[in-house]
């Protein structure tokens, strides 16, 4: 293929070809959303087994994940409250930090955690899902450019055949 500028005829260079490859692979190219539920395999496998496991963890956290459950676990941690004070005010202050920290925050801060993560997940999914929407909208919007340069292109190459 060859190029006029002006009235000498020019062989299309390497780099022409490489902007028509790639401006073919951008007007092929197809936005892929990846959503959590897609990972599951990812994680665990796609068998029997890892499907199990998958479901098994999903259902565990969204159980233990809520702040019932986070009330429910106060509850527990406070019936051995008066045990451990108990113990603190004897001296024995082991017993008392053991209470607080793995009666109390453990037990407590666990599903409270899950709970605030499970809120960032969503904020975070909405937000991919928002961009992929908007870069989904700008790939439709090159590949229209494109086509249009590559039309435009066609016009001047044919002009420039016509003058020369």
């Amino acid at each position: 293929m060859t190029q006029r500028t002006g009235t000498t005829a020019t062989a299309a260079t390497p780099s022409d070809d490489a902007m028509r490859a790639k401006r073919s692979a951008a007007i092929h190219h197809v936005p892929k959303l990846v959503k959590s539920s897609d990972m599951q395999a990812q994680v665990h496998g796609s068998g029997l087994v890892g499907r199990f496991n998958s479901r098994l963890a999903v259902t565990i956290t969204r159980s233990v994940g809520t702040m019932w459950a986070a009330y429910v676990f106060a509850l527990l941690a406070f019936v051995s409250l008066p045990q451990a004070l108990t113990a603190f005010l004897n001296g024995d202050t082991v017993i008392g930090i053991t209470w607080l920290s793995q009666s109390f925050l453990q037990l407590v801060l666990l599903p409270i955690i899950i709970v605030g993560q499970n809120i960032i997940s969503a904020a975070q999914d909405a937000r991919a899902e928002a961009d992929h929407e908007t870069l989904l909208a700008l790939h439709t919007i090159d590949v229209q450019q494109l086509l249009i340069l590559e039309q435009q292109q066609q016009i001047l190459e044919g002009l420039q055949h016509k003058a020369g």
